[in-house]
């Protein structure tokens, strides 16, 4: 009987090197291969992970303990006909040009539609199909390339390895291997194995949500032996972090921002807001000022100064109170206390609803007109020049006569001292029928 085993083929090798580098490369493809490999439409994929969501991150580029914000990334996920289209921009810190990528792909197998992009070079579109067609534009030549391309096994469009990886049956211990289609117009090679080489738990701590049960998922590019960390949450699959080794020691590290993150319950009505300090015929007049001889103390001595207007073209600012807006208050206000985290931002279109006007004269006056009935919050802030008069010892006298010294009386001097303050003041103001006519003070005590 025929002996096809390895130890057979070493039986007369007397080199233990030799014998062991060709173990090694024997070996090496029953390793690779024999892990399980993840291609479109295998049963391990679960899209159910991936849901029709904008997602917001911020890309930094960290070495040692410095890290270097890069810009904004952004994810915005569609479905529609039973696929799923990415809409992948990145923002520069420096407010440069977006990028934008656009790849879609089946919302069941994720197997790749097509992919667009355009860079600061160059210009791609791609049908996949069992042929890729479509055409690459190089802005630098101004040539267009017609292109056919004919990948030799099954693939997933490089976009979505970031939510693939979340689709997988990830639990201590699993493995997989996947192929990457990649289109670089300067290489030949059109697909790249990436292998999950570990998944264990891992807390991840939010600095807004506080922590969360995850999995680490470390994944090694095979071609340039490049790593890849992902931490991914264990219930929803939320991509909290990825994070991509460099040269040099430098890693680019992508965090969640947490776009749906917002603890105000009550909701910001942009068109009610809109609508109130546009549509109505009331108006609010009224005078800026700061009031420092009221009690403001320096050196123990009181500011003597009257009324400090604010100076004329100070910007005020007025928009309606909601129950959207004083939750929001509440809510800062117990985050500041606690120390914990960062302060909630306020929604994205509270804008709409704030009126701008200005100090016209040099007696801090101001209006606003055109205002619905309702509560309004009127702000202002300006810095004022303040001063106070102060006694201070200018000498002594001494008195003498025939027996010697008597003794002496102090001498005290007056001065005036000037110092720069700041006032900042917000007052609610209350219009209660459309028509009338409300005169403020907007003054600090």
């Amino acid at each position: 009987m025929k002996d096809n085993s390895i130890d057979s083929f070493f039986k007369n090798n007397t080199s233990t090197v030799v014998k062991q580098l060709l173990y090694v490369f024997i070996l090496f493809p029953l390793i690779v291969f024999g892990q399980k490999e993840i291609i479109p439409g295998s049963k391990d994929i679960n899209t159910k992970y991936i849901k029709p969501e904008k997602s917001l991150y911020t890309v930094y580029y960290v070495k040692g303990t410095e890290w270097k914000n890069m810009g904004s990334l952004t994810y915005d996920i569609v479905t529609a006909n039973n696929q799923l289209t990415l809409n992948n921009t990145f923002t520069p810190k420096d407010n440069g040009k977006p990028t934008t990528r656009i790849s879609t792909a089946d919302a069941q197998t994720l197997k790749a539609v097509s992919y667009t992009d355009e860079t600061k070079n160059a210009k791609l579109n791609l049908n996949f199909g069992e042929t890729i067609t479509g055409n690459f534009y190089s802005k630098k030549t101004k040539k267009d390339k017609k292109l056919k391309l004919k990948p030799t096994v099954e693939y997933f469009d490089f976009n979505w390895t970031d939510h693939l990886i979340g689709t997988l049956p990830l639990d201590v211990g699993y493995k997989a291997r996947f192929p990457q289609f990649y289109y670089n117009d300067e290489s030949n090679v059109l697909v790249e194995y990436y292998t999950i080489k570990e998944v264990k738990s891992f807390i991840y701590n939010s600095p807004r949500t506080g922590k969360h049960d995850t999995w680490l998922v470390s994944v090694l590019e095979e071609s340039t032996k490049g790593i890849y960390n992902y931490i991914i949450d264990k219930k929803d699959r939320r991509l909290w972090q990825r994070e991509m080794s460099m040269a040099n020691g430098m890693w680019e590290i992508t965090v969640n921002e947490e776009l749906d993150y917002q603890p105000i319950k009550n909701k910001f009505n942009k068109e009610e807001a809109v609508q109130q300090i546009s549509n109505g015929n009331s108006v609010i007049i009224g005078t800026a000022y700061a009031r420092s001889d009221s009690g403001k103390r320096l050196g123990g001595l009181v500011n003597t100064a009257k009324k400090q207007y604010a100076p004329k073209g100070t910007e005020i600012t007025l928009f309606p109170s909601s129950a959207y807006y004083e939750e929001w208050v509440e809510v800062n206000k117990k985050i500041r206390k606690q120390k914990k985290m960062p302060e909630v931002p306020l929604n994205s279109d509270f804008g709409y609803s704030v009126k701008k006007s200005k100090v016209y004269d040099d007696q801090g006056h101001f209006e606003f007109a055109d205002l619905m009935p309702g509560t309004y919050v009127v702000m202002v802030s300006f810095d004022f020049t303040n001063s106070y008069n102060y006694s201070y010892v200018s000498g002594y006298t001494n008195y003498y006569n025939y027996f010697g010294y008597q003794g002496s009386t102090t001498n005290y001097g007056t001065a005036r001292q000037a110092y720069t303050d700041k006032a900042n003041i917000e007052k609610r103001v209350t219009i209660e029928k459309d028509g009338d006519k409300k005169e403020v003070n907007l003054k600090e005590m």
